[in-house]
């Protein structure tokens, strides 16, 4: 996002909004810490439970289908609630839910008691997911300065967390529900304390609250060319994101020969290098712009993932999955900046990108699942590219309104 010299930080920022900014990054992190607790035990899970990758892709779809049907309901809860009681009660469903899969994987060996944990994840964690990012946009417009990506990256560095703490308990063969358990407990416990920081809630404009009520600002969303756009480019970045997220580390274990622990530690490889990416790439957007940057993370993406896949050793795939995640890191947090460009279309604007994108979440697990069955799980990661290199005609349309001609 370009801004003049003189508006790239307001003259006095008020506490308050200091205060929600480091309540929104809190929650982004704890948000990822949860998702990433279940994704780094995941080969854990399929052997507990005696899964085909083909099997392992249905079950995952469990948790794609909680988080986009959450997409159907958190514009209505966060209006009604607001946006802390919203991620207060979504992280409640996801905590539950995640300790709920730990537990039927690990113990009971029961496959509908962990798609139920694994829906209650997805649905909460959905919810929390979009209530976050309406709050973060809130904030990125009080500090009048482009944040949203350090947000992402604070969701990034708790997946960062959450697969070294996978990782480590791989490597000392602990349960996966104790785990779980206790990622859980952290998760909302921490949560309850930060969004207790968040903004006080406003009255929405005068447009957005008919739109609220009558469903016509949603519908009217969805009728606008530019934002199903946005919504079809975070879709790609989505799945870009997520199947490397689902399929990583089992991927390494299986493709690569390598054990547990260094499976989840490529999947914290990868999300390290989204979160630095996302920590450096607003830099790197205010200099540049968003067209610029999202075109050469595209890029960058697709070169990273086909190396993640061909590269033998597997210490060299390992630097594919860096620059994977590099180039992956900012395609959903600018997209998310760009449905809100216009305030007082936002909330709509973000509700449908947010909904399409995460239609990635909904098909990737079972497609790559299917090609896994017949080409093994780690070169159905080509996938990745295939869609990408595509998705460049899409990156002009997350350029900012005072940027377009």
């Amino acid at each position: 996002m370009k801004r003049s010299a003189g508006t790239l930080r307001p003259p006095s920022v008020p506490p308050q909004v200091v205060a929600a900014r480091t309540g929104v990054a809190v929650v982004f992190g704890l948000n990822g810490l949860a998702v990433a607790s279940w994704f780094a035990r995941v080969p854990a899970a399929r052997d507990a439970l005696g899964l085909t990758p083909g099997q392992l892709g249905a079950l995952l779809l469990a948790l794609s289908a909680g988080a986009v049907l959450a997409l159907s309901t958190a514009g209505a809860l966060t209006h009604r609630l607001g946006t802390a009681r919203t991620v207060a009660g979504g992280t409640g469903l996801a905590a539950l839910g995640l300790a709920l899969a730990g537990v039927a994987a690990s113990d009971w060996r029961a496959v509908p008691a962990v798609a139920v944990g694994l829906f209650a994840l997805g649905y909460g964690s959905g919810t929390c997911d979009v209530a976050m990012n309406v709050e973060a946009a809130v904030v990125e417009r009080r500090l009048v300065r482009t944040v949203m990506p350090r947000f992402h990256a604070a969701w990034s560095l708790g997946t960062v967390a959450g697969a070294a703490a996978g990782a480590a308990s791989a490597r000392v063969g602990a349960a996966i529900g104790p785990h779980l358990g206790l990622a859980a407990a952290v998760t909302l416990g921490g949560t309850l304390l930060a969004v207790r920081s968040f903004l006080p809630a406003s009255a929405p404009p005068a447009d957005a609250t008919t739109g609220s009520r009558r469903g016509s600002g949603a519908l009217a969303a969805w009728r606008e060319p530019r934002t199903l756009l946005i919504g079809l480019l975070v879709l790609v970045m989505a799945f870009t994101e997520g199947t490397a997220n689902d399929w990583l580390a089992v991927a390494f274990v299986d493709g690569h020969r390598v054990t547990e622990a260094l499976g989840a530690l490529a999947f914290g490889v990868f999300v390290a290098a989204m979160t630095v990416g996302r920590t450096t790439g607003t830099i790197a957007l205010d200099r540049w712009g968003r067209v610029p940057v999202l075109l050469g993370g595209t890029v960058l993406a697709a070169i990273g993932a086909t190396t993640t896949v061909l590269a033998d050793p597997w210490p060299l795939a390992l630097a594919g999955v860096v620059v994977w995640g590099l180039g992956a890191s900012l395609g959903f947090p600018v997209g998310i900046s760009a449905a809100a460009d216009e305030e007082e279309r936002a909330a709509a604007r973000v509700s449908v990108v947010s909904m399409i994108g995460y239609t990635a979440f909904l098909a990737g697990p079972p497609l790559v699942g299917l090609l896994g069955d017949r080409v093994g799980s780690l070169r159905a990661l080509l996938v990745v590219p295939f869609m990408l290199l595509p998705a460049l005609v899409l990156v002009p349309v997350a350029r900012p309104p005072a940027d377009r001609p």
